[in-house]
């Protein structure tokens, strides 16, 4: 039953997660005339989609890798490697969801970093940035001692979920700032909630939808075992043995 729920919690999530992407893409391309990678505010449409892909939609299902049943049993390191890899696409989607706005400011004699969305993710990606470093450079390379993994492993995750909230603040955030940006038309303005306020609105619901239930399953019990443990609500599908009982394994 347990594992029938976590499933269906996969499956919610690659639903909401593409429904995000793809909202934000009719978005861009129905109310701003599509894509372009020239410094033209048809540049700009790329940062929304590349940030809610890379720092809500990736991440979200990197956060998630040490989850999935297949990763309790057996050699750690191929889940490590896809858990840093993961994290790796997420974060070169958000650097290019940089390029694009920073490339459209200084086309436009535009004025970077001003606004609170904009502190709010800067600090966020470089927050990302430090976090990923960090991540590779203790659980990922083998140089690392056990007694330093156990230390930093509580911080590590911590900072991911951390890093992940401000994220979808960041996002929330930023669809609220291009609305108002957006709808400046006297017959059009924002207070009438216009078509185009209420999808882009709807997608940010969407974001946080997706987030909590990222974060509900972060938080729940569903999780590779610590040595010798293994909960009822761990146990194990077929084809692995329900009995499983690892005896050793690293700390992270």
């Amino acid at each position: 039953m347990a594992v029938r729920r976590f499933y269906l919690s996969c499956l919610a999530l690659g639903t909401l997660g593409s429904l995000c992407i793809l909202l934000t893409i009719y978005w861009m391309q129905h109310w701003h005339r599509g894509f372009a990678w020239d410094g033209s505010s048809l540049m700009f449409n790329w940062h929304p989609v590349l940030m809610v892909a890379g720092m809500v939609v990736v991440y979200g299902a990197a956060s998630l890798v040490y989850r999935l049943p297949q990763a309790w049993v057996g050699p750690k390191l191929p889940w490590k490697m896809l858990h840093a890899a993961l994290h790796l696409m997420a974060f070169i989607l958000v650097v290019l969801g940089l390029v694009a706005v920073f490339e459209f400011h200084n086309h436009q004699h535009i004025s970077n970093l001003y606004s609170l969305h904009s502190w709010l993710g800067i600090l966020t990606v470089f927050l990302f940035a430090c976090q990923w470093t960090l991540g590779c450079a203790v659980f990922l390379l083998p140089w690392a001692s056990l007694w330093l993994r156990s230390l930093l492993k509580p911080l590590h995750v911590f900072s991911g979920t951390a890093i992940f909230s401000l994220a979808m603040a960041s996002v929330i955030s930023g669809i609220n700032e291009k609305l108002f940006f957006s709808l400046k038309n006297a017959t059009k303005p924002y207070s009438s909630l216009p078509a185009e306020a209420v999808l882009a609105n709807s997608t940010g619901l969407l974001v946080v939808v997706f987030g909590l239930l990222v974060l509900y399953i972060l938080a729940s019990s569903w999780k590779r075992p610590e040595p010798g443990v293994l909960t009822d609500r761990q146990l194990l599908p077929r084809p692995f043995p329900v009995a499983y009982m690892p005896v050793a394994e690293e700390a992270c």
